[in-house]
């Protein structure tokens, strides 16, 4: 059978070629929840997959953030979890560097027998939005930044997570040092690691910053031309960056809010808009004076925020994240240069002009985080939506004028669940099934008796 991926057996055979060490792969697929499902392979078992694909229960894109059945999804009994084909995502055959014995790493992408696109898994909905732009003559580019603290394996005494002990020298933290360079020295061993896993990946890893809270970072990846890339480049870094931490001793933790006091981790989505002769359409004649097209893009996106938020912030912590003044937007705000609002404009080269979408956490699932943002824009340029005046200054205390947006977990739910746009923004199969799970999940949280519960309860009421 012809893969319907687009992925070529030669791809492999050059691959083995140039990679006589590596005996083994990790070949991995991304659920709803953006978590990496799949199996490890002998060496000897990878042409297969790109001759034949591979067979995967259709229940394995149906799973909880615990990696148990939703049966509310229709994807377990409905379809007696049936077998579907996966199939290896072009490009995307790597070397893991640091491995030992050396392994590699595939992404997959999930297909009907076939051949049909599998319309649950996550990264079919991302290409159907840059299909429909395409369509119209359009073509997304974009990068997203990856925040996440390294933290110590145990707990402090308080129950509390503790950051991690700089690796170099042991030497201990616990100031926010927001842009310190000093502050990386200690970890440079394993961001040398990071780098060299990242560069062997074929990934543009770029800036590492020292973040707003103890033990936080912040790492850039390249812009590409192609937004699944991006997408594929952030779950693939985010992997290299747990299996480093790990291997130095450390917990990389992508948490949205993994400490009150602090800042939480957000993974911000540069876009911007290209026409078939690879143009930025966002770019203003006069520096400063906006065209129609970043402007109804804007207004696109500020309508369907509130909507969309549960894609944005997928899980009872992500909504620990939204509190003024923390650098995480609590309002559907743009501005200009502005680090407060939630649409950002950054300042710079006007060739560069890309709008900043700030309200995902570092949990998110970047497919669909970014099929959501491709459809809030497609949804703004079809309406032509005025985005309303920019926000000056604090966009926190100056946001009267945006739309509302939920709250809470449980509103964000019922939002999506009842929102035509997001069910659009990732087809109904896949809408179901998000939703689905997101209930599922709600539900486990809400009947579980926590700390805070016997904190403030137990001897008081």
């Amino acid at each position: 059978m012809t893969s319907p991926s687009g992925s070529q057996v030669s791809e492999a055979e050059a691959f083995l070629d140039a990679h006589p060490e590596i005996e083994a792969f990790d070949i991995v697929l991304h659920d709803s929840n953006g978590i990496g499902r799949g199996k490890i392979i002998r060496r000897h078992e990878l042409l297969s997959i790109y001759k034949n694909g591979r067979h995967l229960p259709i229940s394995i894109l149906g799973l909880d953030i615990c990696g148990e059945d939703v049966h509310e999804t229709g994807l377990i009994w409905d379809e007696g979890d049936g077998d579907r084909r996966a199939w290896p995502i072009p490009g995307t055959l790597v070397p893991l560097a640091g491995t030992n014995p050396p392994r590699g790493e595939l992404f997959l992408s999930v297909y009907e027998l076939d051949g049909r696109k599998m319309t649950s898994d996550p990264r079919h909905a991302l290409q159907a939005q840059v299909d429909a732009l395409a369509a119209e003559g359009l073509y997304p580019a974009g990068a997203f930044e990856l925040e996440f603290f390294l933290l110590e394996n145990e707990r402090g005494p308080d129950g509390r997570m503790v950051p991690a002990r700089d690796v170099l020298d042991r030497r201990r933290n616990f100031k926010t040092d927001v842009y310190s360079v000093d502050q990386l020295h200690g970890m440079l061993p394993l961001f040398n690691d990071i780098y060299a896993g990242a560069k062997a990946a074929g990934l543009k890893a770029e800036t590492l910053i020292s973040e707003f809270a103890p033990g936080q970072y912040e790492l850039t990846l390249h812009y590409r031309d192609n937004v699944l890339q991006a997408a594929d480049d952030l779950f693939r870094l985010k992997r290299l960056v747990r299996m480093h931490a790990r291997l130095h001793g450390v917990t990389a933790c992508f948490m949205a809010k993994p400490n009150e006091d602090y800042a939480g981790s957000g993974m911000h989505f540069h876009v911007s808009m290209q026409d078939a002769r690879g143009q930025n359409v966002f770019v203003e004649a006069v520096e400063g004076q906006w065209n129609d097209t970043i402007r109804h893009a804007i207004g696109g996106l500020r309508a369907t925020m509130g909507e969309s938020m549960l894609v944005f912030a997928p899980h009872a912590n992500s909504w620990r994240r939204f509190a003024s003044n923390s650098y995480a937007p609590v309002s559907p705000t743009w501005g200009v240069n502005n680090r407060s609002v939630a649409l950002r404009i950054p300042a710079g080269d006007i060739r560069a002009r890309r709008i900043e979408h700030r309200p995902a956490g570092v949990d998110a699932n970047p497919y669909l985080v970014a099929a959501t943002v491709l459809a809030g824009i497609r949804h703004g340029l079809r309406q032509k939506i005025d985005p309303g005046p920019e926000t000056r200054g604090d966009g926190y205390a100056n946001a009267a004028d945006a739309p509302p947006i939920p709250v809470d977990w449980r509103t964000a739910i019922e939002a999506a669940k009842a929102s035509a746009f997001l069910k659009d923004a990732l087809g109904a199969d896949l809408h179901r099934t998000f939703i689905a799970i997101k209930e599922a999940e709600y539900r486990r949280v809400q009947r579980r008796v926590s700390e805070v519960d016997f904190d403030l309860y137990l001897h008081t009421v």
